[in-house]
């Protein structure tokens, strides 16, 4: 049986794996389901239409699942869907689809500090880092191991690409692709080598995407065609064909880095 606090409130139809802890004055609604391992500390309040998997932790006043911030939205039913293995610390808001059949969806293993926010729509990846007070819009995406550092903001529908990095404080309007470091608003200022190297690229992968990198935000080229150069002039490996891959997938367009021009 789940260990649930006299306090806690939990809805007949919501569904919780026998080892399930809910603290006091926590809040479960109708229509969720709660996978085995996962802990919901007091005052957490996980809202209707939300799945959450397996060793998943609620800190204190977290919310997950509740209505989007978005006028349009008018009750219809949508969902929220969190993986496997995330840490959720105190505040964290995370809102459900916006519209009627749609979600936001959680990956596994991402660690989402304090007072952080993923709004409607968004798909957040794997193992990613959101740092205390970061916004991410409706729509927003986030690959793989991603870290985006306090009090970033990300504008709606922009895509960050896995192993990227924003760094504190900077703003996205535009997609930053994989491995690239975000700095100010949408300047894309180096590859994330340190991160790249944490996560075990060796030199020779890392060089490949260094090169990549300085045709097409460091020569004074039109995208297009700083695209064309590296596939006809460098190494294209694996890496280099998913940064390349990404940014021709772009609707809202990449941030700029010195030098590039982007008209």
């Amino acid at each position: 049986m789940p260990e649930i606090h006299p306090s806690a409130y939990v809805h007949p139809s919501a569904r919780l794996a026998d080892d399930v802890v809910v603290g006091p004055n926590a809040f479960i609604d109708a229509d969720v389901t709660i996978g085995k391992g996962t802990r919901i500390d007091h005052g957490a309040h996980v809202a209707r239409w939300t799945t959450l998997g397996e060793n998943n932790r609620l800190y204190p006043g977290a919310v997950v699942g509740h209505e989007p911030q978005d006028i349009g939205y008018k009750g219809e039913e949508a969902y929220t869907v969190i993986g496997n293995g995330n840490i959720i610390r105190e505040g964290v808001t995370i809102h459900r689809g916006n519209r009627a059949g749609t979600t936001t969806s959680v990956g596994n293993n991402n660690f989402l500090m304090v007072n952080s926010h993923i709004g409607h729509n968004c798909i957040v990846g794997n193992n990613v880092i959101l740092v205390n007070g970061c916004l991410l819009a409706g729509h927003v995406e986030i690959g793989d191991r991603a870290i985006i550092s306090g009090n970033c903001m990300i504008h709606q529908f922009v895509r960050i690409g896995s192993f990227a990095m924003m760094r504190g404080g900077s703003g996205a309007t535009k997609d930053v692709p994989p491995f690239c470091i975000n700095d100010g608003l949408s300047w894309i200022r180096a590859i994330n080598a340190v991160g790249l190297k944490r996560n075990g690229f060796d030199a020779c992968r890392v060089r490949a995407i260094k090169e990549a990198f300085k045709v097409i935000f460091r020569a004074e080229l039109p995208l297009k065609e700083a695209l064309a150069k590296v596939e006809s002039e460098l190494d294209v490996t694996d890496d280099v064909k998913k940064m390349l891959d990404f940014i021709r997938a772009s609707k809202r367009g990449i941030g700029n880095g010195r030098g590039s021009n982007r008209e």
